[in-house]
């Protein structure tokens, strides 16, 4: 049986529920990209909030890595991550937190491989992503290989307590908006973000004041550079090509395609 979901952790979840609670699951696909199967039935199954909770909960008891793995597989981009993740699950189920110590089992070891992929991406771009003024709020576009934004929100949020921001990402057309912590009024410590939809390609004018002291950086970029030490290789190890577009410090520069 193929489980179809509307694309969210929830809806995931909900199939996972039903995977042990229904009919066995073959397969689990978002359900606005499915392509129908010979002689394999399918069948949609609805968000339900309170089984996603119980399946959380679940994967909470194998151990706070393995929910940590689920979610991040969850907002890659890998094009199975799906069954990657009913799999990995089914054996955590059996061998609870001793799961992640199989690093070379076939169903932990898919999982593992791109929860690091995003683990690591999330990382570069905590120092990656370039802020600039527009007057009113701050604004930083990415174009991340994976969904990152939930996992870079609350760092920004701490780090920026005091600003408005945005941050956007124009491969999905979504963007993480924080509205400003406002300390003698926020008395719990839920970060006020939120995720909406954005304009791939929306444009914010910046100030002059910006595209002065932007100027002044791509400047010092370009002359503090001792030429008898350039590492393009290395370099490119650090900050590779396919996020430069979006680097204040690069706009200047061709960038080669990367392989």
């Amino acid at each position: 049986m193929h489980y179809l979901y509307d694309g969210s952790f929830e809806g995931l979840l909900t199939c996972i529920y039903y995977n042990y609670y229904g009919e066995k699951a073959s397969g689990i696909y978002r359900q606005d990209s499915y392509q129908p199967v010979l002689m394999i039935d399918s069948t949609e199954v609805i968000t339900e909030p309170a089984l996603a909770a119980r399946v959380y909960q679940a994967i909470e008891k194998i151990s706070g890595d393995a929910l940590e793995n689920v979610y991040h597989a969850f907002v890659s981009s890998a094009p199975d991550k799906e069954i990657l993740i009913l799999n990995y699950l089914r054996l955590g189920f059996r061998l609870g937190s001793k799961v992640d110590a199989y690093h070379s089992h076939p169903d932990v070891y898919p999982l593992h491989k791109v929860a690091r992929k995003v683990t690591t991406e999330a990382h570069r771009f905590l120092g990656l992503l370039r802020f600039a003024d527009t007057g009113n709020f701050l604004y930083a576009v990415l174009a991340p290989d994976h969904y990152i934004l939930p996992l870079i929100a609350d760092h920004f949020a701490d780090r920026l307590a005091g600003e408005r921001w945005i941050i956007h990402d124009r491969k999905r057309g979504l963007a993480v908006v924080y509205d400003g912590h406002d300390r003698e009024t926020e008395r719990s410590s839920r970060r006020r973000w939120y995720i909406t939809d954005f304009p791939r390609d929306g444009q914010v004018p910046l100030n002059e004041k910006e595209q002065y002291y932007q100027k002044l950086w791509q400047q010092y970029f370009d002359t503090i550079a001792i030429e008898s030490r350039c590492n393009p290789r290395l370099q490119a190890r650090f900050v590779p090509y396919r996020y430069r577009h979006d680097l204040v410090e690069f706009k200047n520069h061709a960038t080669p395609t990367e392989k």
